[in-house]
């Protein structure tokens, strides 16, 4: 592990002013002052003075010191961007992060915030808060859900719970933005405060996922452990030509998403040259057609492409799978019709899984 944070950066010297004793459920005591964090999946042996591979999780004197208190990232954004498309359409989601991740993705869009601890280009500041505070501002804005996003919400988990206990209280409902690099033990501890995930599932290749610091496997484990505790699961994959869009691995992606569940919804968004890589092509929108129509010829019900509107043909609305019916049209994150009810397809029955009102 690294050196610990007080010996590193100045904006890290002043994170650990901003810290808590990590919750009992995350970590275990080892003898000689050493700690395990269960946070994410790299479940980091940590020595006594140093910090775990995201930056923000540290051992001092044997206790593991994790971010409490404070955001690097705050908006209100429609939830149909986090992507939540089975969720409250035409709602805001209160938007909030911290500093730090446990990946290195060179095309990572939120790069200044969860790379701030490890490149001195990502130039961030924070800003104190508690977590009655965002709930008001949530409050104010109407939003009817509060989400943990921007930076790896994992890492943070502890905050994350502060903030949601609050949110609860006031009947919002909660959200993680994931690269879903979970532990058994991290999803136990968020299960009564977090209602949806969404994961971000980033290829189908172990190779991919070594380049950008990450395990396939244990993404794939989180997303079937999120399914079957019953949080309310969307899945995203961003398509980067000649990284993760071969026909093969798309096949084999969205096969393991049916096997799941076929109601999963899955969106494949569009990759813009940003942070490190920028040898890549720009997504087309004929790409993320294609990329769709694998996942709807693997029998996922609920296929969505985004971030180009419209440009992608149907794949901005969800129809009903038996009957063909425009449920919820929108184009970019607007909804310009919605006609869910009950739960249903208004014009054969049909159940439409999500949480509509």
């Amino acid at each position: 592990m690294a050196r610990s944070p007080v010996q590193e950066s100045p904006l890290a010297k002043t994170l650990t002013s901003y810290t808590r004793e990590a919750a009992p459920e995350l970590c275990e005591k080892r003898p000689g002052n050493e700690v395990v964090c269960f946070a994410c999946g790299h479940r980091c042996l940590i020595r006594d003075g140093r910090v775990g591979i995201c930056k923000v999780r540290y051992n001092e004197g044997g206790v593991l010191k994790v971010p409490t208190g404070y955001v690097g990232a705050l908006q209100c954004d429609p939830i149909e961007k986090k992507p939540f498309f089975h969720v409250l359409p035409g709602s805001s989601a209160l938007s909030f992060g911290m500093l730090g991740c446990d990946y290195h993705c060179g095309y990572c869009q939120n790069w200044i915030t969860s790379q701030a601890l490890r490149d001195p280009e990502a130039v961030s500041t924070i800003m104190p808060t508690t977590p009655s505070q965002l709930v008001a501002l949530a409050k104010e804005y109407g939003s009817p859900v509060i989400t943990s996003t921007y930076n790896e919400p994992l890492i943070t988990s502890e905050w994350a719970v502060q903030v949601f206990q609050v949110a609860k209280e006031q009947g919002l409902r909660t959200a993680y933005v994931s690269n879903g690099n979970g532990t058994p033990e991290v999803l136990a501890y968020l299960k009564p405060w977090v209602d949806l995930y969404k994961v971000d599932l980033k290829g189908f290749s172990q190779e991919e996922y070594r380049k950008l610091g990450g395990q396939l496997t244990g993404v794939l484990e989180t997303i079937q452990r999120l399914a079957s505790m019953g949080f309310w699961v969307e899945i995203v994959t961003l398509i980067v030509p000649g990284f993760n869009d071969s026909e093969q691995e798309l096949k084999a992606m969205t096969e393991f998403l049916v096997s799941v569940s076929p109601d999963l919804p899955w969106h494949v968004t569009a990759f813009h040259k940003d942070y490190k890589m920028i040898e890549p092509d720009n997504t087309t929108a004929r790409s993320l057609i294609r990329a769709a129509e694998i996942g709807q010829r693997s029998g996922l019900r609920y296929v969505y492409a985004g971030n180009l509107p419209g440009l992608v043909g149907p794949y901005e609305h969800t129809f009903c799978p038996i009957c063909g019916t425009i449920v919820v049209k929108r184009i970019g994150y607007r909804v310009l019709e919605f006609s869910v009810k009950n739960g249903a397809c208004p014009n054969c029955g049909n159940r439409i899984p999500g949480i509509w009102n």
